[in-house]
């Protein structure tokens, strides 16, 4: 299995003086998704919670919703020359019955840690896939001052960040701003994907009474798997964009964004913010 993290030796150069030390990193590595044995995408990601990350890529893909519609899923012995396994690439078994969708080369994607590429060009894509759309009843309510202290409890609960400094952050939170569950990956995108694939593993889907909070920015990418998960409010440190903002407005997600301190702004779904 890879490691979270690596030792590498590094020249450090502090007003003038020069030393060697070790310094921790944080590990990048490829992960390849296959759908009942055939390639389907490739993702770098931090490795650790690799099912989890594998079965909420599906949800996002729109291929799963339900635990009981996820049979299994495996590491691929073999995926060297000389037979050995590198806990690198991992095979999704839906259950009987469940549509298993065209993999072709054109269908095929390629997902980085940076930004992502989730294969969904257009909100009309996400409108027609959408397992769980958003249903809050009653409305969750939130208040701007839960909002102010979420993303000190998410950065708290890094633990790998604090060794590393190198890591993003996806948290699952209550309206009253109590931590359900945090996820660290290289990429945001994929801190997203494992919390919402434990969910799914865990038969929590959706998650129609929880926020969202992301480190960084809050991309169109990362919407859509907010929305795909039935998530009725997503927050971010730093920026939307603007397609973000269009999707958010369409499904009926609250979208905010620049939260720092008591300063936040809401770009969509100003009616569960209690102000």
């Amino acid at each position: 299995m890879g490691r979270v993290t690596e030792r590498r030796r590094v020249v450090r150069i502090r007003d003038g003086a020069v030393s060697a030390r070790p310094d921790t990193l944080v590990a990048e590595e490829p992960l390849e998704i296959r759908l009942g044995g055939k390639p389907l995408a490739i993702t770098m990601r931090t490795p650790g919670d690799d099912f989890a990350l594998a079965a909420g890529f599906l949800v996002s893909e729109g291929v799963l919703g339900r635990a009981e519609e996820l049979t299994g899923i495996a590491y691929c012995a073999g995926a060297t020359a000389d037979g050995g396994n590198t806990y690198n690439v991992v095979d999704v078994r839906l259950a009987p019955g469940v549509p298993v969708p065209s993999i072709t080369l054109e269908r095929n994607v390629y997902t980085t840690s940076s930004c992502g590429l989730c294969g969904k060009a257009s909100l009309d894509a996400v409108r027609t896939t959408a397992r769980w759309p958003i249903a809050d009843e009653p409305p969750v309510r939130v208040t701007p001052g839960v909002l102010a202290g979420l993303p000190e409890r998410l950065r708290a609960a890094q633990r790998v960040f604090d060794r590393t400094g190198g890591l993003h952050a996806a948290g699952l939170f209550s309206p009253e701003g109590e931590l359900l569950d945090l996820r660290e990956d290289v990429g945001r995108h994929n801190a997203v994907d494992k919390l919402v694939g434990r969910a799914l593993q865990d038969g929590r889907l959706p998650l129609s009474r929880c926020v969202l909070l992301v480190s960084g920015r809050a991309s169109f990418e990362l919407a859509q798997k907010a929305v795909m998960a039935g998530i009725p409010v997503l927050a971010a440190v730093s920026a939307p964009s603007s397609l973000a903002v269009d999707l958010a407005e369409e499904a009926g997600l609250t979208l905010v964004g620049f939260l720092r301190g008591a300063s936040m702004n809401v770009y969509a779904g100003a009616e569960r913010v209690e102000v």
